[in-house]
């Protein structure tokens, strides 16, 4: 109880004076580092657009490191294996715990392992899909249809799913959508500009929200 509260204090103590986001670095060979000039786009239009004034260096942080307490949004990307050993998930659950906020995008390729590592971090959770009224969806910008898509796979729709914690939710994970694509310089996909616009949104919204909640 003692370290949940040191770390809630020291989130708290981030969100009033820094603004600053980090991506996780974590284990199992998995492509942590992919869309390296993602972060970089999304914070520039969120500044723009959302009102926010977020440093535009991006943290690398280790998954058992207590730095994570430092951002209060880090992001998970990538098109492998991931692996949660016993430290990480300790740290990883108090960070959730005491107000931190995860955004998982998966590149395509990581969804069983990251369902898998997500069920050691909360066993007692399950993924939910999240409504389309919710506010993560209704930021500066409003998506009636819940998450865009951005690249297609294997045709199946993008879900946006998340696990709640009490009724806060603590985990975004888009599903079938590759937002962290649709974040990269233009050149990288060639995505038309209307599409890495719906993209540049929904990833602003997803920054206001973890911000504001």
């Amino acid at each position: 109880m003692k370290k949940v509260f040191v770390c809630f204090f020291l989130l708290i103590c981030q969100f009033v004076f820094s603004q600053q986001m980090g991506v996780l670095h974590y284990n199992g060979g998995g492509d942590w580092y992919a869309n390296p000039t993602a972060l970089k786009n999304l914070i520039e239009f969120t500044n723009q657009h959302s009102k926010t004034n977020i440093d535009r260096t991006i943290a690398t942080v280790k998954t058992n490191d207590e730095d994570i307490f430092n951002y209060p949004i880090v992001f998970i990307t990538g098109h492998g294996n991931i692996f949660f050993n016993h430290d990480d998930i300790e740290n990883l659950r108090n960070y959730l715990i005491s107000g931190g906020f995860l955004h998982i995008s998966d590149n395509y390729g990581m969804d069983k392992y990251i369902r898998r590592e997500l069920k050691k971090l909360f066993p007692d959770l399950e993924l939910k899909e999240i409504p389309i009224n919710h506010p993560i969806y209704n930021q500066t910008f409003t998506f009636p249809n819940g998450l865009p898509k951005i690249h297609e796979h294997d045709r199946k729709p993008p879900q946006g799913l998340g696990l709640f914690y009490g009724n806060r939710l603590i985990i975004f994970y888009d599903y079938e959508s590759d937002l962290n694509d649709g974040w990269e310089d233009a050149e990288v996909h060639n995505d038309p500009k209307e599409v890495r616009e719906k993209a540049l949104k929904m990833g602003a919204n997803i920054i206001e929200y973890a911000f504001k909640h």
